[in-house]
């Protein structure tokens, strides 16, 4: 089975939309911030590995904190993951940080305050003129 196969993709879609149920709703480690995401899942062609990339909004000390209450409730994600989805094999859970909402957050704030900057100086230059 290719990476990209259908198959893999639709199981890369099954585990990534289980798993942001599961972290929303299941895992009660109180390290784990409200404002969690599930960007994206890898799941190998055998099944034995699932990258769960997620994102968190908040300091570092909050993503430091996720990342290892994501990591210590592992075992009892993947157990609910087993529950939810018939697979032959049920991958290990490896959780990785995604910074993609927080980089893209911050590329628009620039460009409103570029948009800003802009719009100030073409009307300070109408007035001058």
């Amino acid at each position: 089975m290719r990476k990209n196969s259908i198959k893999n993709s639709r199981i890369n879609g099954e585990v990534m939309r289980e798993m942001s149920i599961i972290i929303r709703e299941e895992l009660k480690d109180p390290r784990i911030h409200p404002l969690t995401s599930v960007m994206a899942v890898e799941v190998t062609t055998d099944l034995k590995q699932a990258k769960i990339f997620v994102s968190v909004m908040g300091d570092e000390q909050a993503k430091e904190d996720t990342m290892l209450g994501l990591k210590k409730s592992a075992s009892y994600a993947r157990h609910q993951l087993a529950m939810r989805l018939n697979l032959r094999n049920t991958p290990e859970l490896i959780y990785v940080l995604d910074n993609s909402i927080e980089y893209g957050a911050s590329m628009s704030k620039r460009i409103e305050e570029v948009i800003t900057h802009d719009d100030m100086a073409r009307s300070k230059r109408g007035e001058a003129e």
